[in-house]
């Protein structure tokens, strides 16, 4: 099992072998759409392909914990944090160049920025990631959407840095694309540049489909109390049999909810909101709850869609 030095020492090597902006001891809370989560041994925020192939070879060589990030819009983090090393990231990875309908954009960019941007280029085909919280590199990983899209659908390829701080590139095929899955969620790859494919349309529609997506997602979901998102998945067979998730929690009487500071929203009930002092125990014990009832009255299982990361 990989071992972790102190923070304090770690944080200092990384400062000396210049990986970009190094923190120690943060609350992951502050790093994730949920707000929960113990502190990090230490935060990394590359800022170039370069360190962050230098600090994947660091972590390797030093055999240390490590995991990845962007806006942590998908993440459940464990009460006690994380002993390792937390690479995040940021908007410095954000750069964007078009050539005709072919977009190529580092995968730090803010998904509904990046859907905005393009829609006003006249570029169409991922308008139903807008208002999608998190980064294109998150998106691609859990090959998220909505509206029973993906954005595997538009992917043509993807560049990432492997364990070894070595650069490769996957064409989509390779990507392993399926529903709310992809290769990256097995793989210990970071995501940092993709390729994709879009079709030319008037911008004026685009915008609004664009603005009416929007609208629909503020009648729909809590967007005011910090939430992951869907909680749990919308499978083709679970959607034939019994329906969408919120309407199946919902139908069950759940709406509302509650253990400790953990919620199910009023709204949407596929939604679980942190009401102020939520902890991941409260979470993880609501998912539960809420599952069980739902086997109870239907026979369905449900699966979830967030990502929970223990300590190590």
């Amino acid at each position: 099992m990989p071992m972790t030095p102190k923070p304090d020492l770690l944080a200092q090597q990384l400062e000396e072998l210049g990986v970009g902006y190094v923190c120690s001891s943060v609350p992951l809370k502050d790093h994730c759409t949920w707000r929960i989560g113990g502190p990090a041994d230490v935060i990394v925020e590359p800022q170039t392909i370069e360190q962050l192939c230098l600090l994947r070879k660091f972590i390797y060589d030093n055999k240390v914990n490590s995991l990845v990030i962007g806006q942590g819009s998908n993440l459940l983090f464990h009460d006690k944090g994380f002993r390792g090393i937390v690479i995040k990231i940021t908007r410095a990875f954000s750069e964007l160049s078009i050539k005709e309908n072919i977009v190529t954009a580092q995968t730090g960019i803010a998904v509904s920025r990046l859907a905005r941007t393009l829609g006003l280029k006249g570029l169409a085909g991922i308008e139903h990631t807008v208002g999608i919280p998190g980064t294109l590199g998150g998106l691609i990983a859990m090959n998220g959407g909505s509206r029973r899209k993906n954005i595997g659908q538009v992917v043509r390829s993807v560049n990432v840095v492997d364990l070894q701080g070595k650069c490769l590139t996957l064409s989509q095929s390779e990507c392993g694309f399926s529903y709310r899955a992809s290769v990256f969620q097995k793989k210990d790859w970071i995501i940092v540049k993709a390729q994709l494919s879009l079709e030319h349309d008037d911008p004026v529609q685009i915008r609004k489909r664009l603005l009416e997506i929007l609208r629909q997602r503020r009648e729909k979901f809590p967007r005011h109390e910090p939430n992951c998102g869907s909680v749990f998945l919308s499978t083709k067979e679970l959607y034939r049999q019994a329906g969408p998730p919120g309407r199946i929690i919902e139908d069950a009487g759940l709406k509302g909810l509650r253990v400790g500071g953990a919620q199910v929203s009023t709204k949407h009930a596929n939604f679980i909101i942190n009401t102020g002092n939520a902890t991941a125990s409260d979470v993880k014990e609501l998912i539960e709850k809420i599952k069980t009832a739902v086997h109870k009255k239907t026979n369905q299982q449900l699966q979830c869609e967030v990502k929970y990361i223990d300590e190590k």
